[in-house]
């Protein structure tokens, strides 16, 4: 399973590259998902991740293809306000496009449209989505067994759970405020990457 790490826009420019530069190592993917952030903005930051050895490929930017594309990103994700996936994979076949999908239905048509995976969540109760009901694992393990591309879950994750999501078909997981909010941001990434590779072992 892979552990995608995406950012919570709550944090200055210089926090955002202090973390990530420190936790970059222990994660698959980054995703960086700053709606507040203007596209140069954006460029700026990812520009000094890159140069601060944060390896182009594994950095998904929310939403901003034109900055993905001018920064030959590893990906972009698509949220339901974003072009969509067929434009975008017809336009910029170089990037991998992921899509944020929250419904059976949604999932199905992101990958028809040609995602090549898709973050589906919530899956457990989580602090960022108070007042919403969790879509659980029965409607996650439906999803799984239908789509052929990698199934990312979302929502109030730790790493006690890795074992019923990876029963449960997911092709990784994605962690915010798990790492991000963490009172040491490389102890929490060491910490899921442990328990995924402890996971394998146990398959392999």
């Amino acid at each position: 399973m892979q552990l995608h790490l995406i950012t919570d826009g709550k944090k200055t420019k210089e926090e955002l590259v202090a973390i990530l530069c420190e936790v970059h190592d222990s994660v698959d993917y980054i995703h960086v998902r700053e709606k507040h952030r203007s596209a140069k903005e954006v460029f700026e930051l990812v520009d000094e991740l890159i140069r601060s050895g944060v390896r182009p490929g594994k950095i998904i930017i929310n939403d901003r293809v034109d900055v993905a594309h001018v920064l030959n990103v590893g990906g972009v994700q698509l949220a339901y306000h974003s072009l969509g996936v067929s434009e975008i994979r017809r336009n910029f076949p170089e990037l991998r496009v992921g899509k944020s999908v929250h419904s059976y239905e949604e999932a199905i048509q992101a990958e028809l449209d040609g995602a090549d995976f898709i973050l589906y969540g919530h899956i457990y109760s989580t602090s960022s989505k108070k007042g919403l009901n969790p879509k659980g694992l029965m409607e996650f393990r439906r999803l799984t067994r239908s789509l052929k591309i990698p199934v990312i879950a979302i929502g109030g994750i730790t790493p006690d759970k890795l074992q019923e999501l990876r029963a449960s078909g997911a092709g990784g997981i994605a962690v915010m405020s798990g790492i991000m909010d963490a009172g040491d941001n490389v102890h929490a990434a060491k910490a899921f990457q442990a328990a995924l590779f402890a996971e394998k072992e146990e398959i392999g």
